[in-house]
């Protein structure tokens, strides 16, 4: 079963389903979901989200990118919450080329877990029980949203492969995301031939610092997140089942 869900205007909306842990449950489908910006949902797009029976929106963003995007139409329909994981922004087109990408897409994730540490936490604690199928996003569902599909898909005992896997799924969108940008700024030129890239090899990079810093992915989660295990026993019970895939 193909994980994206088709939209005109959105690139990278997936279906986190499917995916089966190291105890042997599954991850149903139709329940957990990840996304670039809400804020592009119109006309058919706006309805086919509204076929997907959605409760729950959690906003990743600055509310500055808010503010110029837009936030999911008629939020007060949800229960949309606002977390803005990434505390220090900068621009990926004015990137230097000669910057090795991977490696400084991997610093910029790294800062992330440590300035965000509590927002991470909180997000995770929503997505184990706010109401009905969820959906978390940013603005290209890359990398802000791949850092929590990682935490997620981790703490359910999905093999890490599957997980880097996952991460890179989102090269799929790459082009359009790169096109979006192009027309939002005519008037710029796109110093970094990156742009929009998400390689398995970043979402490696992450988990090996993290693991470095920390002990492991969990142990961050734990220790400095504050994550606590009854959190995890709630994640777990809403999204593995023992149904097959």
């Amino acid at each position: 079963m193909d994980r994206h869900v088709a939209f005109e205007n959105l690139h990278n909306f997936r279906d986190l389903g499917g995916y089966r842990s190291a105890q042997g449950r599954t991850v149903p489908w139709r329940t957990l979901y990840r996304a670039d910006s809400l804020g592009k949902l119109r006309g058919a797009d706006w309805e086919r989200f509204q076929e997907l029976g959605i409760r729950t929106v959690i906003d990743l963003r600055y509310p500055w990118e808010i503010e110029a995007k837009g936030r999911v139409p008629e939020a007060d329909r949800f229960h949309y919450v606002n977390l803005s994981i990434e505390h220090r922004p900068y621009d990926q087109a004015e990137i230097e080329p000669s910057v090795d990408p991977w490696r400084y897409l991997a610093d910029r994730f790294a800062e992330v877990t440590e300035d965000g540490a509590d927002e991470i936490r909180q997000v995770l604690e929503q997505i184990a029980d706010a109401p009905g199928p969820v959906v978390f996003h940013c603005t290209s569902g890359k990398d802000r949203t791949g850092l929590i599909a990682l935490f997620v898909l981790t703490l359910l005992g999905v093999d890490r492969e599957d997980v880097l896997a996952d991460f890179a799924l989102t090269e799929r969108a790459t082009e359009r995301l790169a096109a979006d940008w192009r027309a939002a700024h005519p008037g710029r030129v796109m110093k970094w031939p990156s742009y929009g890239r998400a390689p398995a090899v970043i979402m490696e990079l992450v988990v090996e610092d993290l693991r470095a810093r920390h002990g492991s992915v969990e142990a961050y989660l734990k220790d400095r997140a504050g994550l606590q295990e009854e959190t995890v026993r709630r994640l777990r019970a809403r999204l593995l089942t023992d149904a097959p895939a």
